[in-house]
């Protein structure tokens, strides 16, 4: 048999004892002494062995070129998705489900801070490719690689390793996001199943976006759990006595005054409930939780009656973007978890491409 320069193969035995080659590592032929039978071969693993043929050193012409085998392994890896994904739907089926049993939020906030973390005692319980149902590997080989792939057959025993990591890598990753997005849709009030821990109370950074809530609004819903009754999205630009400071756009700003409003009508019922007189519920609820409107582009915020301060007046007018700060340096604002919201006003904003987009911007002194 002859090689030609550029030719791929295979190692299947090599007589020298102190190289680091072993039987199925590749490269590629640089040149070939067809009378002396010895063959130079540039080793992907960078070794610059020549084999002696003719004492014993033994190749096989390589079954497939670096890409094609790069897409063979890349069809086995999409394969591995795919089952890994329905895994992971069965799996959110019996634990987030019809069929769960339990407080399934504590199980979704559990499984998406084990994912972030790689936590392994909670990877485990996800669905999780089995690598050594060797019996296996043949069979899914045959079914997902391409047409011009080399048969399982001709693999060298590192081919076959690689096909069933692609196989496992594919369907572990998979099944890990999957799990993550159904946590995600169940633990958001809309639904929304995007990768929210850029807005994460920890992560909100000044310049950057966030879910803003007051921190008297935690209420217990009927299972007794705290929760926000609404979030706020709004872009952080100061902080203030330790409170936060956002600016929010003009839909987000209609839905805190509509907030106070409900907060003012809740309270005004609590007083009739407890027997205050009619020509006393509104003086009353004015003396306890300041009236807010818009006049025009303006909202008013008048807590004259609560501070018995005829100057307690504050008008509050867009920017020139037409953003607004809502009672910021006033009310006492904190950045909350989007999924501690029973409701979302304003739209959330797509994760950074940068993953560590969310982590660059810069603290603040308080004051």
């Amino acid at each position: 048999m002859t090689y030609q320069p550029g030719d791929r193969v295979t190692l299947q035995h090599t007589t020298d004892p102190h190289t680091l080659l072993r039987p199925g590592d590749e490269g590629t032929v640089r040149r070939y002494d067809l009378q002396s039978q010895v063959l130079d071969v540039a080793w992907d693993s960078g070794s610059r062995l020549s084999l002696l043929l003719a004492e014993g050193d033994r190749v096989l012409p390589a079954t497939v070129t670096a890409d094609g085998w790069q897409r063979a392994l890349d069809a086995l890896r999409a394969a591995g998705a795919a089952a890994g994904r329905d895994a992971a739907g069965w799996w959110a089926q019996h634990s987030l489900g019809g069929r769960a049993r339990g407080d399934v939020t504590a199980v979704a906030r559990q499984v998406l801070r084990g994912v972030e973390d790689v936590d392994p005692a909670v990877l485990g319980e996800l669905p999780t490719a089995e690598p050594y149902h060797l019996a296996e590997d043949a069979d899914r080989y045959a079914e997902h690689a391409p047409p011009d792939a080399p048969p399982w057959e001709q693999l060298t025993a590192r081919q076959c390793d690689q096909a069933r990591w692609a196989w496992c890598d594919g369907y572990d990753d998979a099944a890990n996001a999957e799990a993550a997005r159904q946590c995600r849709m169940l633990l958001h009030p809309d639904g929304d199943d995007r990768d929210l821990t850029h807005v994460h109370p920890d992560r909100v950074r000044l310049g950057g976006p966030g879910v803003f809530a007051g921190d008297w609004a935690w209420q217990p819903n009927a299972d007794g759990q705290m929760r926000i009754p609404v979030g706020f999205v709004g872009t952080l630009v100061d902080r203030w006595n330790g409170w936060a400071v956002f600016t929010c756009t003009r839909d987000v700003a209609e839905a805190i005054v509509a907030d106070q409003q409900a907060v003012r009508d809740c309270f005004r019922q609590s007083l009739a409930e407890a027997g205050c007189p009619e020509v006393d519920l509104d003086r009353r609820t004015d003396q306890s939780v300041g009236r807010m409107f818009f006049d025009g582009d303006v909202i008013v915020a008048d807590e004259t009656p609560v501070q018995d301060d005829p100057e307690a007046i504050e008008r509050i007018g867009p920017d020139a973007e037409g953003r607004y700060i809502v009672m910021g340096r006033s009310w006492t604002w904190i950045p909350g978890d989007p999924y501690d919201c029973d409701r979302i006003a304003g739209t959330l904003p797509a994760p950074p491409v940068d993953a560590e987009q969310g982590l660059r911007g810069k603290d603040v002194t308080d004051g």
